[in-house]
């Protein structure tokens, strides 16, 4: 078969331009799937936090808020303006903060009575999200070398939130053996400090995109 004839695979947008490489457009399809991963089960995991009382478990349904808010970020900077990317990543700073307001102010009511979370539950939340996560930082191991460095802080943030999921597996067994309140307090409000970094991290990526637009733009940079 001659090279003219031969097939191709993909359109152009999708075939890398060497072996080495990770087209834009597989990229893009990563990320979302990745996104849409986390916030269907971010939903999950709150409304199990909530109805069982636990604070660890809604703390770390922020993680996944967060997770979907990078992954969109990636995303929309394949193809947005700095400027716009820089608005969007301040939205999203707000929206990671959110539940972890909600998971404070939870841990605050609990101080008066730590009653324990129901175990049950909170292994079986926990180890599905172990499993989304795991899932998500194996798809995103190959991309994480070819998005910039927001792809890497990607793969880090679900390889770590797995680390996070398996440490609320094993507060839930000391919450068994305890029949107190406290693990999951104590716990719940050091996701939530971790959640609040993270927040502050998206923050500043995007206003130093701002800057950057401004940057191009001819604009006096002067703050």
């Amino acid at each position: 078969m001659t090279t003219e004839n031969a097939p191709t695979n993909g359109s152009p947008a999708e075939r890398p331009t060497n072996p080495d490489s990770i087209a834009p457009a597989v990229l893009r399809r990563t990320v979302i799937i990745v996104a849409l991963l986390n916030l269907a089960y971010f939903f999950i995991e709150a409304t199990v936090a909530w109805r069982i009382g636990s604070v660890a478990l809604l703390a770390d349904s922020v993680d996944f808020l967060e997770d979907t808010a990078v992954n969109l970020l990636i995303a929309l900077a394949l193809g947005w303006s700095l400027h716009r990317r820089a608005m969007m990543g301040k939205v999203m700073a707000g929206i990671i903060l959110l539940p972890a307001i909600a998971a404070l102010w939870q841990a605050i009511e609990k101080f008066g009575d730590p009653q324990p979370p129901a175990v049950l539950s909170l292994v079986l939340t926990a180890g599905g999200a172990l499993v989304v996560n795991s899932v998500c930082a194996a798809m995103l191991a190959n991309m994480r070398h070819h998005g910039g460095s927001m792809s890497t802080a990607a793969f880090l943030a679900a390889r770590n939130d797995v680390y996070a999921n398996a440490a609320i597996i094993l507060m839930a067994g000391v919450t068994a053996l305890t029949h107190s309140g406290w693990p999951d307090i104590i716990l719940g409000l050091a996701i939530v400090l971790l959640n609040g970094s993270a927040a502050k991290e998206v923050w500043e990526v995007a206003e130093e995109e701002r800057l950057a637009a401004r940057a191009l733009a001819g604009e006096a940079i002067d703050d």
